[in-house]
């Protein structure tokens, strides 16, 4: 539902709106934005660059505002830069701003990432494996992170992820899939002793 695949089949609505076939820049305007389970940041650009891109989407500069540097641009480029710098220091990435994002450890590339999608101002925040290849450090530096913009942001977040104990620490509500079906739904606890989902991840007779 972010624009990266065309469904084959159905419709996609969110807040109102006929997303189905909208390209991912349309749809993050409508607010709604993720992160990948592969990190894609812009190595060879700074902490503070990959953020700015994220704000873009709320400026009015156009090719030519930035070809003549406009006084349109110039407002735009100082807005990008204090947000960008306000946000980041929000999630204590403040240290990183001038950095370039390929030279950071692979669990603060997560986080630059995350802040990048906060950027869009989202109502949506899709994170898409963030734990995958991380180690317990990382992980646990990325639960407090999520559970920061849970506390600070007015956000709803929707996660994808094998992490069960990121999982269970973080989520109100689960969805739990096996090969596509949905077999179980509920808070934490109730997943935690259900039938189906024990059988179906661990293999266990009840």
């Amino acid at each position: 539902c972010s624009g990266s695949y065309v469904p084959t089949a159905g419709r996609i609505f969110f807040d109102g709106h006929d997303i189905t076939n909208n390209r991912p820049d349309q749809i993050v305007k409508f607010g709604l934005s993720r992160t990948f389970q592969n990190i894609k940041l812009f190595s060879n650009m700074s902490v503070l660059e990959n953020v700015k891109i994220g704000f873009n989407i709320h400026t009015k500069t156009n090719v030519v505002d930035a070809i003549l540097h406009t006084a349109q641009y110039r407002r735009d480029e100082k807005m990008l830069e204090e947000e960008g710098r306000r946000l980041l220091s929000r999630l204590e990435l403040g240290q990183y701003t001038d950095m370039k994002a390929g030279n950071l450890p692979y669990g603060v590339q997560r986080r630059v990432e995350i802040a990048r999608a906060l950027a869009t101002n989202p109502k949506i925040l899709m994170l898409d494996e963030p734990a995958a290849g991380m180690n317990p450090q990382e992980t646990a530096d990325l639960t407090a992170l999520i559970h920061q913009i849970k506390d600070q942001f007015n956000v709803t977040i929707v996660l994808i992820e094998h992490d069960m104990s990121l999982v269970m620490n973080i989520c109100e509500r689960i969805y739990v899939l096996d090969y596509g079906k949905c077999i179980a739904n509920g808070a934490p606890e109730e997943i935690q002793n259900n039938e189906f989902v024990i059988r179906a991840y661990l293999g266990e007779e009840i």
